[in-house]
């Protein structure tokens, strides 16, 4: 029989747990930041009109090989299966945090025997068996538990968020490095189809002297820039190879493993000519990383509810029940059961402010959250409108320095003919060789920002996850 003071004990611990419904400390209440109704920097072919799918975005680019490269990263990159492992440790944190709900119940079995010494007792050999169950459970009165497993439960959408911007950043820096290898191998090509026209500079040259029309020194001149020219070939490969060890090393493979792949050059990806990118508000609640810092912000309001309920009593129920018996026969008897309950209650009565100053600490934990967000959400509208100036700038770039090759290309011509008819001398013709150059070279390097630009305003708005990423969570969960 339990006694009837433990009774009363026992029916109020009962009463306050079924009772309590509201856990101390504040309830979370997500953050308002007022944000721009509109972009200020959106140029032709941007609307803010509706928002299209950027899921895969990278499809908008034509790109077959582009696209294989993103998905196979998407799939089996270190970063994605780090992130993965990650979101699982989230999971069973939350497992772990819930557990606490519930009683912890342990099993024991012993068997001992002892012979006392016949000088001072009985010299009788003694046995004693026991087997049982221990059970206690710490009741929830004041939501201490509950804040935790809130805690538990935001950050592991945090880490969920978190998944889902490895993949946007994975599948931006897939693309970046790949348009980086194509601008490197398009400016190789140029260099080589100038390097042919020099050849072809240089052999007038020679003609002419050998034709004693001109001096050697016309022949040493183009020589010279054939030479300067062919000089920047060793730079630009160098580039394009550490572009694409970088790529290697994103899709989690061995330098060189993607180098036939890449072998053959290809133009640049197309822009496409309309994008339809939303308001600034939509932006905010897609960005994966905004959520992240959302969640974590919500995860330490929970924590700061935990450390205020360390400040008060807690309330805890034990008991056990088993068998006892001297023989191991007679744990079969009736009268072997053994039982008991207890009810307890422990409070803080003197800890020199320990325990205030941990509340102290999580509000100002909390509050470097709350910061937090309001920097990421200021950090996202300012790359889509930096994305959005470089797109807009290095379209306008892209078409004067298209003009100024085209320019550049027949005054050289130009140039060549009227120094083989013996019009101009030759520094006209090494001028606009070198002319031709610069501004081929510049344009190729125009078109890739132009592309990179693109990029950037795609990883901006938080294009890159929405229903692939949401498809291998539930897949996981």
């Amino acid at each position: 029989m339990i006694p009837a003071g433990c009774r009363l004990l026992i029916l109020t611990l009962l009463s306050l747990a079924l009772s309590s419904c509201a856990a101390v400390g504040p309830d979370y209440q997500p953050p308002k930041m007022t944000v721009p109704e509109t972009w200020n920097n959106s140029g032709g072919g941007i609307t803010q009109q509706g928002r299209e799918d950027l899921g895969e975005w990278w499809q908008n680019l034509h790109d077959p090989l582009l696209t294989e490269l993103i998905e196979e990263a998407l799939r089996s990159s270190p970063d994605i299966r780090s992130a993965r492992a990650k979101l699982r440790e989230a999971r069973a944190r939350r497992g772990i945090a819930g557990a606490d709900y519930y009683p912890t119940v342990t099993g024991s079995g012993s068997a001992s025997r002892s012979k006392s010494s016949a000088e001072t007792g009985s010299g009788k050999t003694h046995e004693l068996y026991q087997v049982g169950f221990d059970a206690s459970w710490e009741l929830d009165i004041f939501g201490g538990v509950r804040r935790n497993v809130e805690a538990a439960q935001n950050a592991l959408q945090a880490s969920t968020a978190s998944f889902a911007n490895t993949r946007v950043s994975l599948a931006a820096e897939v693309a970046t490095n790949y348009i980086q290898i194509r601008s490197q191998q398009l400016r190789l090509k140029i260099i080589r189809a100038n390097l042919a026209s020099q050849e072809e500079t240089l052999q007038l040259t020679q003609w002419r002297a050998q034709a004693g029309l001109v001096s050697s020194q016309d022949v040493e001149q183009a020589r010279s820039n054939l030479e300067q020219t062919r000089a920047q070939l060793p730079s630009l490969e160098t580039t394009q190879f550490q572009a694409e060890h970088a790529l290697e090393i994103l899709l989690g493979k061995a330098p060189g493993a993607l180098q036939q792949q890449l072998s053959t050059a290809t133009n640049l990806p197309l822009i496409p000519d309309r994008l339809a990118i939303g308001i600034p508000a939509d932006t905010v609640r897609q960005r994966p990383d905004i959520q992240v810092a959302e969640r974590n912000l919500a995860a330490e309001t929970a924590r700061l509810g935990a450390a205020e309920a360390a400040r008060y009593p807690t309330f805890k129920l034990s008991g056990s029940i088993g068998l006892e018996a001297l023989t191991l026969g007679g744990l079969h008897n009736s009268g072997a059961d053994t039982a008991s309950l207890l009810g307890g209650i422990t409070a803080p009565i003197f800890n020199a402010g320990k325990l205030r100053k941990q509340v102290e600490v999580q509000d100002a934990v909390r509050e470097q959250a709350r910061i937090s967000y309001e920097q990421s959400v200021l950090t996202a509208l300012s790359e889509v409108e930096n994305a959005l100036v470089s797109l807009d700038r290095s379209s306008a770039q892209s078409e004067a320095l298209a003009a100024a090759t085209t320019a550049a290309q027949n005054a050289a011509e130009l140039a060549k003919q009227r120094y083989s008819a013996g019009l101009i001398d030759f520094q006209a013709v090494l001028d606009a060789e070198r002319t031709v150059r610069s501004s081929a070279d510049s344009l190729a390097t125009a078109r890739a920002d132009r592309v990179l630009a693109l990029i950037r305003l795609y990883k901006a708005l938080g294009g890159g996850w929405q229903h692939a990423a949401e498809d291998q969570l539930n897949q996981q969960g």
